[in-house]
């Protein structure tokens, strides 16, 4: 789908929908040699995991400012911090989703909209069945989803809200150290 923010802005007004929040989650990764790697399903995923949030986030975020209130959540992932070999592209997009959704933190400071970019590490999801191999999540424990959905929550529930979280103790010691 070419427009995708587009589309779901008209459904959303077809259907007499107001909307308060906008929860980009959409994204899957491709595993192994990047030099290997199908260029097709590579232009695929930067159009779900890069383009689709630009283009959902753009339909949204100006009804959002205007209303004085809502939340802008865009899931980036502890790969947006750390090179991830054999990963190459998801680790790449994902750093832009955390790029982007910091500087429209900062735009949207004083509008009463909250803007987050949620990184969690390897979460207990679907999305390592579409990658094809839990060899993927390097080996680390996998979180919950209730976990992430916890930590957005308390995110959120801040008076002032970061323009970025990161779930896990462990997840965030490694974003501060570079993985090193």
């Amino acid at each position: 789908m070419p427009a995708p923010g587009r589309a779901l802005a008209e459904e959303v007004a077809r259907r007499g929908l107001s909307v308060t929040s906008d929860v980009n989650n959409a994204g899957f990764g491709t595993f192994g040699p990047f030099h290997t790697e199908d260029p097709d399903r590579l232009r695929e995923e930067i159009r779900v995991d890069v383009a689709s949030v630009v283009d959902i986030t753009r339909a949204f975020i100006g009804p959002l400012r205007t209303a004085g209130h809502g939340v802008v959540v865009n899931v980036a992932s502890m790969a947006a911090y750390l090179p991830v070999a054999n990963m190459a592209v998801h680790g790449a997009a994902k750093a832009f989703v955390l790029s982007f959704t910091e500087a429209l933190w900062y735009e949207s400071r004083g509008t009463g909209l909250r803007v987050l970019a949620l990184s969690p590490g390897a979460t207990d999801t679907e999305f390592f069945d579409v990658v094809g191999t839990d060899a993927a999540d390097g080996g680390s424990k996998r979180q919950s989803t209730q976990q992430v959905v916890a930590t957005v929550l308390r995110a959120l529930d801040r008076r002032t809200p970061p323009p970025s979280v990161v779930v896990g103790r462990r997840n965030r010691l490694m974003a501060i150290l570079g993985g090193g």
